[in-house]
């Protein structure tokens, strides 16, 4: 069979299997979707009612050889080669490494990885952070895949981006791999890209950048958007796109870049690690750091829209707070993905929501976001709300379910804010004790009956989760309830948690952890 044959055959079988079993149970992306709402809404095992200490907890872990920063990923009934059908569950660590687990239990051959690839050219090495510099507050010891994969349905690859280091040069390339084995599909790309602004060429530059927001896979494109690893200064907001693979098409290709600080510095996109956005139009959301404002032109602490072109990747439509430069001197920049609404009733049927450390909650129209009000002096009259301080300080990424706005704060409740008509309510409708916060929270449950909000607390080596009804945000489940049982190892700042099929699984500093029905 000719290669083109057997793409095409794969390509139909596994279209197959992603409109079937895929559609079932599966996580392909960080926080489930593209909106990124954040809300798993086919969960039939896990119900406030099961989840407490007495019935609910750690179940088993499995190790891996360096942090997992990025989210986990999910897919039923995959088939393995030599090992049958497996749940699997894939995560990717800091030592260049991806993992596919069995997602259900650890038991006799499960103990050992389905498989494992690592995905480093021969030689080389993740980047040490003393080459990458700015460590930080993340406490990270090396550089290798830091976000969320991507995973493909309709061809069967898993998209990871990594960090390498080899003779003294810094690369980053995009790998694609089998999800049944492991396999790379094509070449590993090396991320390079020029961005053109005021007559004035911008290269890409592979050692002061950090590829921290997950994945977006789009309309057949992925995105790939960089900021870096503890403020180093050198760093800009990057996002570059390359059409994904296909069955006539074997290997990625490179389609645009957009540079949000041309000629200056900073304006990272990182996001906590959470994904770029899109709409169902295929526009593309991403919210930056701190950094210079021009206009239009040099974007910090903003909301951009973006949308590829035939001629690139262009800035289509962008919001910048008011009060921008108070929030660069006082690092407060945004620094949550952007959440899309399902369309609403109402004169602003078509929503965005930003956030970030200032824990301003920021409502947007899509269709016109807002740019830059200039004569406003106490808050951004606009755009559709704002609500200073609502969500919180350093708030994690927002959360959407049965229409319900979640907001995760740090050292505040977590509040729970209506939506109705287009707007949110003016003051939350439930709200929780105050916990500690700042972690992204995810939402599980069966359509709009038997939601829960789940969260982790405190950071690195304190890093506990916990669980709320998500109707009345009364906590249901901690982990310290249990004694050491449902302790964690320590994680990566800001880790990640992602729940299906019953089970939580959270990528630590050393191991895959899972919990479910004990």
């Amino acid at each position: 069979m000719s290669l083109v044959k057997q793409w095409a055959f794969e390509a139909a079988v596994l279209l197959n299997l992603a409109t079937c079993c895929f559609a079932q149970q599966s996580v392909l992306t960080w926080h489930y979707n593209n909106m990124r709402t954040g809300a798993n809404l086919k969960e039939t095992i896990l119900t406030p009612g099961n989840v407490s200490a007495t019935q609910f907890g750690k179940l088993f872990s499995q190790p891996v050889d360096g942090a997992i920063v990025g989210q986990a990923l999910y897919l039923p009934a995959v088939s393995i080669p030599n090992k049958g059908l497996h749940n699997v569950v894939y995560v990717a660590t800091m030592n260049d490494s991806v993992y596919a687990f069995d997602a259900d239990d650890n038991a006799g051959a499960n103990a050992s990885p389905l498989w494992q690839t690592r995905v480093l050219p021969p030689g080389a090495t993740p980047v040490p952070v003393s080459v990458q510099g700015g460590a930080g507050t993340t406490a990270w010891t090396e550089v290798g895949v830091v976000s969320t994969p991507v995973i493909d349905p309709t061809t069967g690859i898993l998209y990871v981006v990594a960090k390498d280091y080899l003779n003294g040069v810094v690369r980053i390339r995009l790998y694609g791999l089998n999800i049944d084995d492991g396999l790379m599909k094509f070449t590993p790309l090396v991320i390079s890209a020029r961005f053109s602004s005021g007559g004035k060429t911008y290269v890409f530059n592979d050692s002061t950048q950090v590829n921290r927001p997950a994945l977006l896979l789009d309309h057949g494109n992925i995105y790939i958007a960089f900021g870096s690893n503890g403020n180093n200064g050198n760093e800009q907001g990057w996002v570059i796109s390359y059409r994904a693979a296909t069955a006539s098409s074997f290997s990625p290709k490179l389609l645009g870049a957009f540079d949000d600080e041309p000629g200056k510095f900073t304006a990272a996109i990182w996001q906590k690690g959470g994904g770029l956005s899109a709409d169902l139009a295929g526009h593309v959301y991403a919210a930056t750091g701190d950094g210079p404002v021009v206009p239009g032109k040099n974007l910090g602490q903003s909301v951009l829209k973006l949308t590829q072109t035939g001629n690139g990747l262009i800035l289509s439509d962008w919001f910048t707070p008011y009060n921008w430069s108070t929030i660069l001197s006082r690092d407060l920049d945004l620094d949550t993905a952007v959440l899309i609404l399902p369309a609403q009733a109402g004169p602003h049927p078509y929503l965005a929501l930003a956030s970030g450390k200032s824990g301003t909650l920021y409502v947007l129209d899509r269709t016109q976001l807002g740019h830059l009000c200039a004569t406003c002096t106490t808050t951004d009259t606009q755009i559709v709300q704002e609500f200073g301080g609502g969500a919180g300080p350093d708030t994690g990424s927002l959360a959407y379910w049965n229409h319900t706005v979640y907001t995760f704060g740090q050292g505040v409740p977590i509040k729970a804010w209506a939506v109705q008509g287009g707007l949110l309510s003016n003051t939350p409708a439930a709200q929780s004790v105050n916990v500690e916060g700042g972690h992204s929270g995810i939402v599980s449950a069966n359509g709009t009956s038997n939601g829960i909000v789940w969260q982790l607390q405190g950071d690195l080596s304190f890093a506990t989760l916990q669980a709320f009804d998500a109707v009345t945000l009364k906590r249901i489940y901690a982990a310290t309830q249990s004694g050491s049982r449902d302790a964690l190892p320590a994680t990566p700042h800001f880790a990640q948690l992602v729940e299906i099929n019953g089970k939580v699984y959270i990528g630590s500093n050393s191991s895959l952890v899972v919990f479910g029905l004990l």
